[in-house]
């Protein structure tokens, strides 16, 4: 029992603290050693250098490019204007009318699209802000509008997106990106149609008005911005190779020699979700300087730099929870919790590797972080559960990338305090309607993918 209280009592502080603004960095390996000392007394330099270090170089290696490249191809897109654009013309076709749902697609465009959902926040709230005043709809419904496109079924649900969360899983399922694609569409269409009817009923219930805020609304005037369809290009084209490369190209290489000790004594399965995005994100970051030479050119450098950067700590935050997971796992009290979670779903394993990951990604209060730490802990505790209840791969896969995107977004996690920081909001005013659309209805839509999956399989 002891050990048990220690691990709730780290994971505790974990959430408190980051909360308060301190450092993964340093927060995660000062708890993960502060917590083998407490239960088993030590010993502390192997758990950090053996255990620890270990586990966050491991995931390093194995997701760097994507993180550095999806960084990049964001940040190209921002100073290319594309971003921008693209957005505007979104919310602008659409009309004051449907300025909810406008954001809301202009979001998801991007964020599908392979863009930081940070870079999709900045580049949309400025005309969001302004379209909500023209409409006279409240500027508390901004947040959860901006969090609905950005935060949730482009995030887990659509197959094919390129978001990190729906790269982790490839790996150790033997997936792709496009991994139970129908039951993904119809978890997403879920998560936005019942997104989208809650924004609109609050929107009606808190009355007309953007309310009494002075923030600044105009977007930044853009210099020669590319059209609407140079702008969209560059999204398709991530979609599309990555179609492109996991079914056509990759499938009919000759990769016999990955079974060879120095190329790790693996398979293309387990590559080939991993390849096909590196490629795609390369391929159209290429094509997104080619379209937009001279927009970026001048400020080329300083923009690849910018974006290799920013790929920096976001990274290394996550990579730094997967080896803060990686001790916990390794003390004697975590196998009584592990054997808890694996039969907690009975005799199905979607319901146990639900409640695995969505307890961890709340407890991290991310995504990414909650789903490494499930499964490099039980990764493969639940592929050899699925396949022995006749589960596909793939359905493996898209509940674990779902099932990420409900309690990530409580109240300590970074991309909600950053999102209501650019609107100039307190949780207080704007956190209840985030709490719905993206944590209480993907929590929802999971439920429903389960039920989907347990009765029908994989599809």
């Amino acid at each position: 029992m002891l050990g048990i209280l220690v691990i709730v009592i780290a994971l505790t502080a974990l959430i408190a603290l980051a909360y308060r603004g301190v450092s993964l960095l340093l927060l995660t390996p000062a708890l993960a050693t502060l917590a083998v000392l407490l239960a088993e007394g030590g010993p502390l330099l192997a758990s950090y250098t053996q255990i620890f270090m270990t586990a966050t170089g491991g995931f390093i290696i194995q997701f760097f490019p994507l993180f550095l490249l999806g960084a990049v191809f964001g940040k190209l897109m921002e100073a290319s204007g594309s971003a921008q654009v693209l957005a505007d013309g979104i919310i602008r076709g659409l009309g004051a009318r449907q300025a909810i749902l406008a954001v809301i697609l202009s979001c998801a465009a991007m964020t599908y699209g392979g863009v930081s959902l940070f870079v999709v926040a900045f580049a949309v709230w400025p005309i969001a802000a302004a379209l909500f005043r023209d409409a006279e709809l409240p500027k508390v419904l901004i947040p959860a509008t901006i969090a609905l496109g950005a935060f949730t079924f482009t995030m887990t649900a659509l197959p094919g997106t390129p978001a990190i969360q729906n790269a982790i899983p490839m790996p150790y399922f033997g997936t792709t990106p496009f991994a139970a694609p129908g039951l993904g569409a119809i978890t997403g269409a879920l998560m936005l149609g019942l997104g989208w009817l809650w924004l609109e009923r609050r929107a009606r219930f808190l009355g007309p008005g953007y309310g009494d805020f002075e923030d600044a609304t105009e977007a930044k005037a853009l210099e020669n911005p590319p059209s609407l369809l140079l702008a969209a290009m560059p999204l398709a084209l991530v979609l599309a190779l990555n179609i492109i490369f996991t079914f056509l190209l990759i499938p009919n290489m000759d990769t016999g020699y990955l079974a060879r000790a120095d190329f790790g004594e693996t398979n293309i399965g387990a590559l080939r979700g991993i390849w096909s995005t590196i490629a795609a994100l390369t391929l159209a970051s290429l094509a997104l300087v080619a379209l937009n030479w001279r927009r970026l050119a001048d400020g080329l450098s300083e923009t690849l730099d910018s974006g290799a950067k920013s790929s920096l700590l976001p990274i290394f935050n996550t990579a730094s929870l997967v080896g803060f997971g990686a001790v916990i796992a390794s003390l004697s009290a975590f196998a009584l919790i592990r054997d808890w979670v694996v039969t907690a779903g009975g005799d199905n394993p979607l319901i146990s590797l639900a409640i695995g990951t969505s307890l961890l990604a709340g407890m991290t209060g991310s995504a990414s972080g909650g789903m490494s730490i499930a499964l490099s802990t039980l990764g493969e505790t639940y592929l050899e559960l699925g396949l022995a209840a006749g589960i596909a791969p793939d359905l493996l896969h898209r509940v674990t990338a779902v099932a990420t995107g409900g309690l990530d977004a409580l109240p300590h996690n970074g991309a909600v305090i950053t999102l209501l920081t650019i609107c100039g909001l307190t949780h207080q005013q704007a956190y209840r309607d985030i709490a719905m659309v993206a944590v209480v209805i993907p929590v929802l839509a999971l439920v429903v993918l389960i039920v989907l999956g347990t009765q029908f399989g994989s599809f």
